[in-house]
């Protein structure tokens, strides 16, 4: 085995805070240094491992760590961030979620009250999503060594029998439908946390999308494709997508909402919404004539009801991101190399 490290030591000898933030920084860390090491193929990369079953049912896994600061904000908080950023990420493979574990590392000094809220939003939050919450762990370290609290979690839940759903299943002529308006989780963290104020209040879209996708397998929709707009916000996940289907992506700027006090706030702060997190936002790749079929079904749903077409799959090189914007030009929607916004979940 070669133990040399393959990652540009000369140029990040270091860790810094780019290698978290969804970027091409943090691509090149998880394939290049993890991936490397633990002799993983990029190829299957997703959002939650799909792993062998019985009767024809396969489990899927995935876990996560949130950092978040501020711990609260309008919308949630650190607790119900890492269960419905967990229970999303299995929902993005097809599965039905099902179990989570969470391990805590809190920081000596921590108010045993934050830690109840906490706790008992993380309760509410699985409830909501139809999971339970059946083991976990806890450590302390001391204080200013934890920023109070961190949360990992991990998922686990059933990918019934026939679901294909991934980034190779995506297909030329295939349309993007967007779940919702962009950016509002990203804003609202960053708000916050600046304590800026803006006429229109902001409030993040933290919210499970299970049910929401599982009623699209319900309706026969085919689904080929699932991803969550997280870290890097949909230019990046659409970046990665276009990469791992080997497929061009062409999304039309004039059809992708975005709220006026996102895009205030974004504007302020000389940010792309573009680039911003999202944490109950997703994609979703279908047949052109299963769009309005599957913009219908969104809709009907709480999480779904700003779904819309923004997009389209196209069989040309080089596999990128293509925005056609609102003034008729086209140009790339690339991926950053550091996030525009730290510690965001």
């Amino acid at each position: 085995m070669n133990k040399a490290c393959p990652l540009p030591l000369r140029q990040y000898p270091r860790v810094v805070m780019g290698h978290g933030g969804g970027g091409r920084l943090m691509k090149r860390l998880i394939e290049d240094l993890f991936m490397a090491a633990f002799g993983t193929s990029a190829k299957e990369a997703h959002d939650a491992a799909v792993l062998p079953g019985t009767d024809g049912d396969r489990l899927a896994m995935t876990t996560d760590s949130y950092v978040i600061h501020p711990l609260f904000f309008p919308g949630g908080n650190i607790g119900t961030l890492a269960v419905y950023g967990t229970v999303n990420d299995l929902a993005m493979v097809g599965a039905r979620p099902l179990w989570l574990s969470a391990g805590f590392i809190l920081e000596e000094g921590l108010e045993i009250v934050t830690l109840w809220d906490i706790a008992v939003s993380m309760k509410e939050a699985a409830d909501r999503a139809g999971v339970k919450i059946v083991t976990g762990d806890t450590k302390v370290v001391e204080k200013s060594k934890g920023d109070g609290i961190f949360i990992n979690t991990a998922g686990v839940g059933i990918v019934p029998e026939g679901r294909e759903v991934h980034p190779r299943a995506i297909q030329p002529s295939d349309v993007i439908v967007l779940s919702g308006d962009l950016g509002r989780h990203g804003m609202t963290v960053m708000a916050k946390r600046e304590q800026l104020a803006f006429d229109q209040e902001l409030k993040s879209d933290c919210a499970p999308l299970a049910a929401m996708t599982e009623r699209l397998f319900r309706e026969g929709i085919p689904v080929h494709c699932l991803r969550d707009l997280t870290r890097g916000g949909l230019a990046c996940a659409l970046n990665e997508l276009a990469e791992a289907s080997g497929r061009q992506i062409q999304v039309r700027e004039a059809s992708v909402p975005v709220s006026s006090s996102v895009r205030s706030a974004c504007e302020l702060l000389g940010l792309d919404p573009f680039y911003v997190a999202n944490e109950g936002r997703c994609v979703v790749f279908v047949p052109a004539d299963e769009a309005d079929r599957t913009v219908r079904v969104l809709r009907a749903t709480g999480e779904g009801r700003g779904a819309c077409v923004i997009g389209s799959v196209e069989d040309r090189t080089p596999s990128v991101v293509v925005l056609k914007t609102a003034l008729g030009s086209s140009r790339l929607l690339d991926m950053p190399e550091i996030e525009q916004l730290p510690r965001i979940c």
